[in-house]
């Protein structure tokens, strides 16, 4: 692994214990410059995980509760006029390096929509004035998947701006015996890297070669999605520009400058599963990782 991240790792994992996949995920995504959506039951870590990511590199965070009352202006601020005149911005919870989205699927579409814009441009606007927002800047949204009474369907065009969808899951015994014996300290998080280290890492992401073997690849795996009877709806050409530069940040994390097919196989799942929808009927018999793993597990591994 490359040292610098592997550092970061480590120190993200003395306090979420047992879960080194899901960290070095959440690490890929943020290299690549891509948001996250972690999908779970509640009391696993997810905001957990979101702060210790923000603290260890040096990042701010902002966290907001989605509720159906919430307003866009609390999202992306609002503009307030004094006594002479002079209009003045006063920044939402979204002017941060590391936006944690609690339950998104809480609050209404308007909402929802009013967080596209931060994703997508790395801006916001309000009342015709544009304002650029922190760099890196990284949405990290929760729901909860299995209670959805009042909740709101997030719509495929805000999923399909998540880079990666992640579960983090239960811990497993011995994992869960190390929280047990943690939990009476309080563990301080200290930061590991800088925010310009995260920029020069990106950039170095960006830089790893990628052959044309491996991209007819990236490209079979996602057309596969659109061609299959099991599937309404494949992954959009945005869905191959996030499994491209998802595996460009898993090469850099293993501490090469190439890519290889092992690199797209290990984000796949969690890059593509958010971003087709099942036929009518195959959600009862299988979901739509199992159905990425029997994409990936037909399509021929170039050598």
């Amino acid at each position: 692994m490359h040292p610098k991240i592997g550092q970061l790792v480590e120190n993200i994992e003395k306090v979420i214990i047992g879960k080194h996949e899901v960290i070095v995920k959440m690490v890929c995504a943020m290299l690549a410059g891509g948001h996250v959506l972690i999908e779970d039951v509640p009391g696993v870590g997810k905001t957990l995980l979101a702060q210790t990511l923000a603290k260890s590199v040096s990042g701010t965070f902002g966290r907001i509760q989605f509720t159906p009352d919430l307003m866009p202006s609390d999202v992306v601020g609002y503009t307030v006029i004094d006594m002479n005149g002079h209009s003045e911005y006063r920044a939402g919870a979204a002017m941060c390096n590391f936006l944690l989205a609690d339950e998104i699927n809480r609050t209404s579409p308007k909402v929802q929509s009013a967080l596209l814009e931060a994703m997508e441009e790395l801006q916001i606007s309000v009342d015709g004035v544009t304002h650029k927002l922190p760099v890196p800047f990284m949405t990290l949204a929760t729901q909860n998947p299995i209670e959805t009474y009042g909740t709101y369907h997030l719509p495929e065009a805000q999923l399909d701006r998540f880079i990666m969808r992640l579960s983090i899951g239960y811990p497993d015994r011995a994992a869960e015996k190390r929280m047990l014996e943690k939990m009476p300290q309080s563990i301080e998080v200290s930061s590991v890297m800088t925010l310009e280290e995260v920029m020069e890492l990106r950039a170095e992401a960006g830089k790893i070669s990628v052959s044309d073997g491996v991209k007819t690849y990236i490209l079979q795996i996602v057309g596969a999605t659109r061609n299959r009877q099991e599937i309404k709806l494949g992954a959009s050409p945005r869905g191959t520009i996030a499994l491209f530069r998802a595996s460009q940040a898993m090469a850099l994390i293993n501490g090469r400058d190439f890519v290889t097919p092992d690199d797209v196989k290990a984000v796949a799942r969690e890059v593509l599963s958010h971003r087709i929808i099942l036929a009518a009927g195959q959600s009862v018999f299988m979901d739509s990782v199992s159905v990425i793993d029997k994409i990936l597990g037909e399509t021929t591994v170039p050598v």
